[in-house]
């Protein structure tokens, strides 16, 4: 036998037996889903392979860019869906504001009993934001976002069966829930976009969102009102029965938004959190210690107090300006309601101006930029509705109004 017969064999049986091996293993591997091929190690799930936008896989996949023209799954699927679902939030919650004045009439109610009322609707909106942000943790924004519309949309339809102001100002309550819906739309976003660019995100959908209730004073006020009078025209009195209908039209449109997306879109740019948990890639979370962390943390406190000197001042207008347009300056409800649409439309950009002002210094001063910035907008507006409040003529009124609603919307997209 030659000398290193042996060493050649041995050295030969090892790399067919590695060879083997290997390739053995490589096909195992190649044919289990969620393992790296590469280390052997097991592989973070996640629902897409590849994104339509520029994603940071050090952000959690977030995306690093926003195309508005895009509906693509998932980062602009839930932009839209965000933006959309709070809008009608806004509609629903807001949609009986400018038909307060008939609804006086009707039953006969004074000042300070339509003040309750609207009054009651926002607190139900505070409860219902302090219950949805730890469960927002928990569960995700999207089955959230779908319950809290979908139950909305009941109490919004029986808006015709109110007969007196305890009626009106426990529905107004129930209705108030969408407002919570803010919680997943800013959520949401926050889910979606790296922090380059969530400022504007979050400032646009917000913005957007909060569009419905300008245009809900519009439409209910101006369009359906109206149209729902002439369709009643031949009853005893066609302008109780128009309000007494009139709110089934957007409780329907939300309880259908509400399902489309439960089906059409996704909590988190790797997949819904039911699955991410079924799947191993995200721990479960108390929706308990979560809201303790967050209350916990003076800087919660501080924001929200300068949120409440921009949004709350948005609540107000919202509830009270047809009705102040009505009484000032001898309008109709009509005439009312379209000049108080005015002051939520600033929404459209006024909004998405603020977050983008705010992440522009945030790039050249940090944190201290964007506190500059909300500074800037709430001295400002702090200074237009004392303006607004001692203009006497109409002309004059709407001017301020448009000028003081800029600030105001962008005082709130400079929160985010």
């Amino acid at each position: 036998t030659p000398p290193n017969f042996h060493h050649n064999f041995c050295l030969s049986y090892k790399f067919i037996s590695t060879t083997f091996v290997s390739f053995k293993t490589k096909s195992t591997y190649s044919n289990m889903s969620g393992t790296d091929v590469a280390s052997g190690a097991p592989a973070e799930w996640k629902k897409y392979d590849s994104y339509v936008l520029n994603v940071d896989p050090e952000q959690d996949d977030r995306a690093t860019e926003i195309k508005l023209c895009s509906f693509s799954r998932p980062h602009m699927r839930a932009f839209h869906f965000s933006w959309l679902g709070f809008f009608i939030a806004f509609f629903i919650w807001f949609a009986i504001a400018p038909l307060l004045s008939e609804i006086k009439i009707t039953l006969g109610l004074t000042k300070k009993e339509l003040w309750t009322s609207s009054i009651v609707g926002v607190g139900g909106t505070i409860f219902m934001r302090f219950l949805l942000g730890p469960f927002c943790d928990k569960v995700g924004p999207r089955v959230l976002f779908t319950t809290v519309l979908c139950f909305a949309s009941i109490p919004t339809a029986c808006t015709g069966l109110v007969s007196n102001a305890t009626n009106l100002a426990v529905l107004r309550l129930f209705i108030g829930f969408a407002g919570g819906t803010f919680v997943m739309c800013q959520y949401w976003t926050s889910r979606m976009f790296t922090k380059q660019v969530v400022g504007t995100a979050n400032a646009l959908v917000g913005g957007w969102g909060n569009l419905g209730g300008g245009v809900t004073q519009l439409v209910m006020g101006s369009a359906l009102f109206p149209l729902f009078k002439e369709i009643f025209k031949n009853e005893p009195n066609p302008a109780e029965f128009a309000w007494r209908w009139v709110s089934i039209v957007p409780a329907v449109v939300a309880f259908t938004i509400g399902v489309c997306m439960y089906f059409f879109s996704d909590d988190s740019p790797k997949g819904n959190y039911s699955e991410l948990k079924k799947n191993g890639s995200m721990a479960d979370v108390s929706a308990a210690s979560s809201f303790r962390s967050g209350a916990l943390n003076l800087n919660t406190w501080f924001l929200f107090v300068q949120y409440a000197c921009c949004f709350g001042v948005e609540l107000t207008m919202n509830n009270a300006a047809a009705l102040y347009f009505k009484d000032q300056f001898s309008l109709t409800t009509e005439e009312a309601a379209a000049i108080a649409s005015i002051f939520g439309w600033m929404n459209l950009f006024a909004r998405g101006l603020g977050g983008f002002f705010s992440d522009k210094a945030n790039a050249k001063a940090g944190m201290r930029g964007r506190l500059w910035t909300q500074t800037i907008f709430l001295f400002v507006e702090g200074a237009l509705v004392l303006v607004f409040a001692n203009t006497a003529s109409l002309e004059g009124a709407i001017v301020v109004m448009v000028f003081f609603s800029l600030f105001v919307q962008a005082a709130e997209g400079s929160s985010y």
